[in-house]
């Protein structure tokens, strides 16, 4: 019998380590379908409601802070590239530099939704969220700008766009102002601003579980490997969860030009 089948990491149901490697990577691509599936889905809505109210989509997308988009880009791209390492290093049998590379993947993750949060919290403030928060907001805008003439309303806009500690929040100032201006013909609907909102909380919330999902699982993999139990024919473990890791990484991008790029040549 050959060594792959006296090796302590073969499960007592498989004839040999190859059989197992060659299931667990059956598994995770099966798995990884359905969730290929399940975004291409979200992706496909998106794109249809994007082609029928593309102007209400590029404003709202213009407010979304591309600066924490660009800062988590560069954050995920760089935890595939470390855990990437992480099964170099599985394959070589150098446990400690599997385990460095695994918890700085982790870390880059944490970092993600840590700046995720701030993003959300800014949001929030700005009360940019579809539902009560968005209407309350807007109404007021509207009503502060009823009365004025045409050149007092771009005027107090303008002022309000400069002030860190505006009246009314820009984009429902901007909004207002935009429909009072388009009356008709040119004016953008609310409620599909809102709709908008609707696709970003809820892809970027999806993305959020995967994350919060993966960091779970690279810390699993490297406690496994600080007990010794992820010998160099045994680096399937970590590539399982890389192609997991992979894929989420892969949506992020693109979740970014469809959410964050959508209105980034706007002018306000």
């Amino acid at each position: 019998m050959s060594a792959s089948t006296h090796s302590p990491v073969l499960k007592h149901h498989f004839e040999d380590l190859g059989q197992q490697h060659a299931c667990e990577r059956l598994g995770i691509w099966m798995f990884l379908t359905t969730e290929i599936l399940f975004f291409g889905g979200l992706f496909a809505a998106y794109t249809v409601y994007r082609m029928y109210y593309p102007a209400e989509f590029v404003f709202a997308s213009s407010y979304l802070n591309r600066t924490f988009a660009t800062v988590n880009t560069m954050l995920l791209i760089t935890s595939s590239l470390t855990i990437t390492l992480a099964i170099r290093s599985a394959k070589l049998g150098d446990r400690a530099a599997v385990i460095r590379n695994l918890l700085i993947t982790a870390a880059l993750a944490s970092a993600f939704m840590v700046v995720k949060g701030f993003e959300y919290n800014n949001d929030f403030e700005e009360r940019y969220v579809a539902g009560a928060p968005f209407r309350v907001e807007y109404d007021k805008a509207v009503t502060k700008l009823a009365p004025l003439s045409d050149a007092d309303a771009a005027k107090f806009v303008k002022d309000n766009h400069a002030n860190k500690h505006p009246e009314i929040q820009h984009w429902a100032a901007q909004l207002a102002l935009h429909n009072r201006e388009g009356v008709g013909h040119g004016a953008l609907d609310p409620g599909k601003v809102q709709l908008f909102l609707c696709f970003y909380y809820i892809m970027t919330g999806i993305h959020g579980i995967h994350i919060i999902i993966g960091i779970g699982c690279i810390l699993w993999v490297a406690w496994e490997a600080w007990r010794g139990t992820v010998p160099p024919e045994n680096y399937s473990t970590v590539e399982v969860v890389s192609l997991y890791w992979h894929l989420v990484d892969a949506i992020w991008l693109f979740l970014m030009p469809l959410l964050y790029l959508a209105g980034a040549g706007a002018h306000h």
